[in-house]
């Protein structure tokens, strides 16, 4: 073995010491499941941008003016949210949303979708209430979709991304170099976009533990968790007439896998659910 072979193994100790200090200083802990996830970006800071971009896209969104639908996301919205509160409070975690600013929009979109941004700004679009049919099936989707905000999903898509696309820099100076990549970067992140690679494993992933957290908030707020399974496979049908992708090519689980995994997860659920309201 020359002196060039010799030196090359320490080269390389050099080289992936920094990035093993940048992923393990980067490790944070979801709330309720206590998995292990990467989150590079200050809470404070997410939420900062998550505000702006919501306050840009409800200036351009077309937002309901049916008022009994719209009292309707908003009562189910505030149900779910003080279920939430109270399990973090619970579990002694209520600086989690402590700084929230919570909002329930309905906005004018023939698309079957909601979404929810880091600082509790949730929006259902009309096209979603006629499969979720009532109270009970919109809080299958907004216990869903808080979730994604409770355990920092966008952060940790957004932080992946950082360390895998950009080389692992930090968002103040992603944005200052490269703006238009670092915003392209933040919509996928919060579920405007998707990408075939290796962030879509950590997207099923994301979706399956907001499953799961949202069957717990959905009981604790006085909803059937076991609405959960006819509302999916009504999402599953309506996605059979347009064609789905493969499951290995999507950031959501494959709806006949996304029911079984449910079904396992509600007996637990069920401890959360004290009867219909």
């Amino acid at each position: 073995m020359n002196r060039t072979t010799k030196r090359f193994p320490q080269a390389l100790k050099r080289c992936l010491w920094p990035i093993v200090l940048f992923f393990l200083a980067g490790c944070a802990t979801v709330p309720v499941t206590g998995r292990q996830q990467l989150r590079l970006i200050p809470s404070q800071q997410v939420m900062a941008m998550s505000y702006q971009s919501y306050n840009d896209f409800v200036k351009k969104a077309k937002v309901s003016q049916d008022l009994e639908a719209a009292a309707m996301v908003l009562r189910v919205g505030q149900n779910v949210r003080q279920a939430v509160e109270r399990y973090l409070r619970q579990q002694g975690q209520e600086g989690l949303v402590s700084d929230y600013r919570w909002e329930f929009n309905l906005v004018e979109d023939k698309t079957a979708n909601a979404f929810a941004l880091p600082g509790g700004k949730v929006v259902v679009n009309t096209g979603l209430l006629p499969i979720a049919q009532n109270d009970t099936g919109l809080a299958v989707v907004v216990g869903h979709e808080i979730s994604h905000a409770i355990a920092e999903h966008g952060n940790e898509r957004m932080s992946q991304a950082l360390a895998f696309q950009l080389g692992g820099v930090a968002l103040s100076q992603a944005m200052s170099t490269k703006p238009e990549q670092t915003q392209q970067l933040f919509m996928a992140a919060f579920g405007a976009g998707a990408q075939v690679g290796i962030l879509l494993p950590y997207g099923r992933l994301q979706e399956s533990e907001a499953d799961h957290l949202g069957l717990i908030f959905m009981a604790m707020a006085g909803y059937d968790p076991r609405a959960a399974i006819p509302f999916w496979q009504r999402m599953m049908a309506q996605k059979e007439t347009r064609g789905e992708p493969p499951e290995f090519l999507s950031t959501h689980p494959a709806g006949a896998t996304r029911i079984e995994e449910l079904r396992k997860l509600l007996p637990e659920a069920m401890q959360y659910y004290s009867g219909a309201r």
